[in-house]
């Protein structure tokens, strides 16, 4: 009889709909917590951040989706292509969300990064404006001048 018949399979640990309801879109800095194998013979792993810009969103919400994110580190562009529902990725966090008109952002690529964050328009990720933040924040008051009367 074939072996393979009767091979039991384990589902990777991946919550689908959690993933699918992600929006992050192209443009947008996410940071990224990959699963990285320390100790082989015990199996350990340990969490690597990889933080960057998307730069392209591939094949939607379906199984096989992907997503590129680089990032500048030394002096030297780092690209990375992550599977969406990858088991290895233990979460996907959302750092700043950017809006620009283009789906595939390869541009990027050959511009340096202060031409690329001037083009980005930014948007907060509170809602709030910059008088909820000021109102929030404790200020430091000037101490008072002391005047001594003659």
């Amino acid at each position: 009889m074939n072996s393979t018949l009767h091979t039991k399979f384990t589902l990777s640990p991946v919550d689908m709909e959690s993933r699918r309801k992600l929006d992050f879109r192209t443009g947008d800095t996410v940071r990224v917590f990959v699963k990285v194998l320390e100790d082989a013979e015990k199996k350990k792993y340990r969490l690597q951040a990889f933080e960057g810009m998307v730069l392209a969103r591939k094949h939607g919400k379906e199984t096989g989706a992907t997503f590129t994110i680089r990032k500048v580190a030394s002096n030297v562009g780092v690209e990375r292509i992550f599977p969406l529902y990858s088991p290895m990725i233990d979460r996907i966090e959302l750092v700043k969300q950017s809006t620009v008109r283009r789906s595939k952002l390869y541009y990027v690529r050959e511009k340096a990064v202060r031409d690329v964050r001037r083009k980005l328009k930014q948007t907060r990720m509170g809602g709030g404006s910059t008088k909820d933040f000021e109102a929030t924040h404790v200020s430091v008051e000037a101490e008072p001048e002391v005047v001594v009367a003659e």
